[in-house]
């Protein structure tokens, strides 16, 4: 089928997880419904072989990635890029993720310390971004996640992240 093997070097191509919205638009010459059953069962085939790739959605989109298991064979070959956060960073960047849209001074509340250059660097490395203002007095600017966020971490969407029971059970 040649709109399998067409999907398939897309997303082989691509750095960046593709969405559905832009296969379709991008293809238009094939069918939406026809583009959703091929991009399943691509999907599908990929994720219950015994390959070493895989077709995960993240961030809104698919991309082709190593298998988690195989992640130390291929870092010998390929230089990945290293995000380097730091505890503090860290921090922050969970903060923002689980309670976004999140202000400065809610952030700098919740970590009881300032915050100022883990935001910079948050928002420099694009794994956090401004998200508008707040409707208080004074129209604070708030913090979100980004799409390159959701790719790094590999998550769909924030409704991703592990709750605290999830937390609590690797604890246990």
């Amino acid at each position: 089928m040649e709109l399998k093997k067409i999907i398939e070097a897309i997303l082989f191509s691509s750095s960046k997880p593709v969405t559905l919205k832009v296969i379709k638009k991008k293809l238009e010459e094939y069918p939406p419904d026809e583009i959703e059953q091929v991009l399943r069962e691509l999907t599908n085939e990929y994720n219950s072989s015994d390959r070493s790739v895989e077709i995960a959605e993240v961030a809104g989109g698919y991309q082709m990635r190593t298998r988690p298991e195989y992640r130390d064979w291929v870092k010998r070959f390929v230089r990945e890029k290293d995000v380097g956060l730091t505890k503090s960073m860290l921090e922050t960047l969970s903060i923002v993720a689980y309670k976004q849209p999140i202000t400065k001074k809610e952030i700098d509340s919740v970590r009881g310390v300032d915050s100022a250059r883990a935001i910079k660097f948050l928002l420099e490395r694009k794994l956090i971004c401004i998200g508008g203002r707040n409707g208080d007095a004074g129209k604070r600017i708030v913090f979100k996640t980004t799409e390159k966020f959701l790719e790094v971490y590999g998550l769909r969407g924030v409704e991703d992240l592990p709750t605290y029971k999830d937390i609590e059970s690797l604890e246990g």
